[in-house]
This record gives C-alpha cells, structure tokens and sequence, in this order.
C-alpha cells in the first residue's frame, strides 16, 4: 500500500475537487445557460492545457487513431454527457442529493469492470462496493430539517451524470499509462470543448453576457482551471498506478464533498444521514486502498476491442 500512498493523494484531491463542481454547478446554473457555461469551462481548461503541453513536450504528442477513439469517447460520457446530466438535473434538486446520488459510482464502475471488462474483484473490493452502497442508502434514506425531496426527474438526470462518470473513469485505464497526463487531459478538454460549442454559440446570441457579475466570472474560472485542468491532472497522474475498481471507490469521496459544500457554501439542510453515510463510504476506501495493485492487461484489451468495433463501423 506504501508505494500506492501518492496515487491515493492524487485520487483523494480530485474527487474532492470534483465534489467541489457538484456545489458550484449548482451556481453556475442561476447565472449562465447550460451550454455555454460548459463552452467555457472547457474553453479555458483547453487553452490552459494546450500552452502547459506544448511547453513541456515541446510540441503536441502524435496518438494513434483507437487511442484518439477512445478519448473521444471517454470525453463524450465523462465531458458531455457527465456535464448536461449534472448541470440540468441541479436544477431540478439540490446539490446534496446530487452529491449522494452520485456516490453510486463506485459500484457502477465495479460492475462494469466485472461484468464488461473481466476485472476480478476480491472479497475486499465486493465489501468495499458494498459499503460505498450502504452508505449511499443511508444518506439518502432520512431527511434533516427542512429538507426536500428533490425533484424525481432531476435526481434522475443525476443518476445519468453518475453513469457518465462511471464510464469515463473506466476508460481512462485504457490510455492511462501510454500516453502521459497531460496529454490526456488537454485531448479530452479540447473534445469538450467541441462538444459543446455548436449549441453554446446558439445559447450565446440571446445571452446579454453584461449581467454576468464578477463573481459569476469567478465561477467559470475555478470551473476550468481548478474544477478542470487540476482534477484531471490529478486523476490521470494516479489512474495508471491503481486498478479500475480502486480508482473507482475513491469516486466515493466526491459526494462526500458536495454534501459538505452544499451546507457550507450554499447553506443547504444538515442530515445526520449524511454523516454515517459518509463515514461508511470513507471505511470502503480505507478497505479498498489496502488491496495490493495487480496487473490488467485484459481490461486494456477489453476497452480497445470494444473501439475497434466502434471503428469499423464508422
């Protein structure tokens, strides 16, 4: 585990920055449209990591076309969709479900790894899932005071931001290793970016961009820069070094701090719930973490033959 203790720092501040975009989402959406706000926040995170690449690399890195497949698509659900599912569905309810809900990645992820990628899972790792599950249902089982339920279809979009995730995070072990980190996230951002940006421009003609105050600017700047370019370096330097299930149950620390956030920041109702709920889900990756790293090579197979498929049917 020793050895292991720097890539579980790494995946411990980016989940907790990730549980930080939950809370601020939840403010970016009164100000800004959906799209654009996205637009942006991939446009700065884009630049940013462009300019530290080629300065590092001293020029932009040649990728394989199934690797620049992959990215593609770990930016489609981990980008895209990850982003419209959360940014819509805080709408609709209130950044602390949206943090419990999205604790449901861990187990997400290990089911995918189980029955998709033929990851074997431990008797470890099983109770760790099974703890980050518990948890789950115990934040999400009581209400404190003055707390409502938030709105079914947004706590249903969230479940989809929460698949989103899952899915990036598996697909990230594909490339994690071949090509460096901050490749890897400047590739990713840049495929946001262009996502987003044809119906960001159409969000852009009717948005009187004046009214924005310095603040709101403030939180688009945090988003891409810190809530981008930081968590994504983070993630991408630690996933190489973990299995996919192990960097999946840190996920687990994500809701964690959405829901602190959400009372402190955005002064949302305090549930006891919350607290045994995320004790349970510090206890799974503590149980976890423990677990020596084994080699995955027919998890990086997995992924690449499902790119194939996708290739040759472009």
């Amino acid at each position: 585990m020793k050895k292991n203790i720097g890539a579980y720092l790494q995946l411990t501040g980016a989940m907790v920055i990730v549980g930080s975009n939950i809370a601020l989402s939840k403010m970016i959406t009164v100000g800004f449209p959906v799209f654009l706000a996205a637009a942006l926040r991939f446009a700065l995170a884009a630049a940013v990591l462009l300019v530290l690449l080629l300065k590092s690399a001293g020029g932009f890195p040649r990728i394989e076309k199934r690797d620049l497949l992959i990215l593609f698509l770990q930016s489609l659900t981990g980008n895209f969709l990850y982003t419209i599912f959360l940014l819509y569905g805080l709408k609709l309810t209130s950044a602390a479900e949206s943090g419990i809900i999205s604790g449901t990645v861990p187990a997400i992820i290990g089911l995918i790894s189980f029955l998709f990628l033929r990851e074997r899972l431990s008797w470890s790792k099983w109770l760790g899932i099974g703890l980050v599950m518990v948890g789950m249902m115990i934040m999400n089982g009581q209400a404190g005071g003055g707390h409502q339920t938030g709105n079914v279809l947004g706590n249903l979009l969230i479940v989809g931001a929460a698949i989103g995730e899952a899915l990036w995070s598996v697909l990230s072990k594909a490339t994690a290793g071949k090509i460096a980190p901050l490749a890897l996230a400047c590739v990713t951002s840049c495929f946001g970016f262009l996502l987003f940006l044809p119906i960001a421009i159409y969000q852009s003609l009717t948005f009187n961009f004046t009214v924005v105050p310095l603040v709101g600017w403030g939180e688009i700047a945090y988003y891409g820069l810190i809530g981008t370019v930081g968590a994504y370096l983070l993630w991408y330097q630690a996933v190489v070094k973990v299995s996919a299930t192990t960097a999946g149950v840190f996920t687990g620390l994500a809701p964690v701090s959405a829901v602190v956030l959400s009372y402190v920041v955005l002064g949302e109702p305090f549930a006891w719930s919350h607290v045994v709920g995320g004790v349970c889900v510090l206890l799974a990756i503590v149980l976890i973490a423990r677990v020596p790293h084994q080699p995955e090579p027919e998890t990086n197979e997995a992924i690449y033959a499902a790119a194939q498929v996708v290739e040759q049917r472009q």
